[in-house]
């Protein structure tokens, strides 16, 4: 294990003992690791499941399970595409299908060159102005194919 593997691990094992006693801990611990770190790396299952007393498979369940989680770092910004019945009524599956073919990647995935994170989600509150889309913290409406383009310049 290099110096940033060893940093990282004991960054894992600080989060997850702080938060080992309470309730529910898993979820607090792996939404913390996060935070911190960006990501769940494959180091985390094994010090969560150590910290926890639970298997390494029910760790690696729930940061499956849930499409929040990342097991890789996430691109500089993220590309969040509405995916709900008012932005799929006003064009979303096609802006997907755009998104998806303009990054060369798929939902839960980042761009080669660590630029950007394509994630769905289903509601960004903006449904009187669909279909939305949000980067990072900013929310568009009314987003086309050629508005997309100008975002993600």
């Amino acid at each position: 294990m290099n110096q940033g593997e060893q940093k990282q691990a004991t960054a894992i094992r600080r989060l997850a003992e702080a938060r080992a006693g309470e309730p529910g801990a898993l979820l607090p611990i792996l939404h913390a690791i996060q935070d911190e770190i960006g990501y769940v790396p494959d180091t985390a299952v094994r010090i969560v499941a150590e910290t926890l007393n639970l298997s390494r498979a029910e760790v690696h369940g729930v940061v499956t399970f849930y499409h929040f989680f990342r097991t890789k770092p996430a691109g500089k910004q993220t590309v969040y595409l509405c995916r709900a019945e008012a932005c799929q009524s006003m064009g979303a599956r096609a802006l997907e299908d755009y998104a998806r073919r303009k990054l060369n990647i798929d939902f839960h995935e980042t761009t080669a060159d660590g630029r950007f994170s394509l994630e769905p989600v289903y509601c960004l509150g903006n449904c009187a102005c669909s279909p939305a889309v949000m980067v990072d913290e900013t929310v568009y409406g009314r987003v086309t194919a050629q508005r997309l383009d100008e975002i993600l310049k």
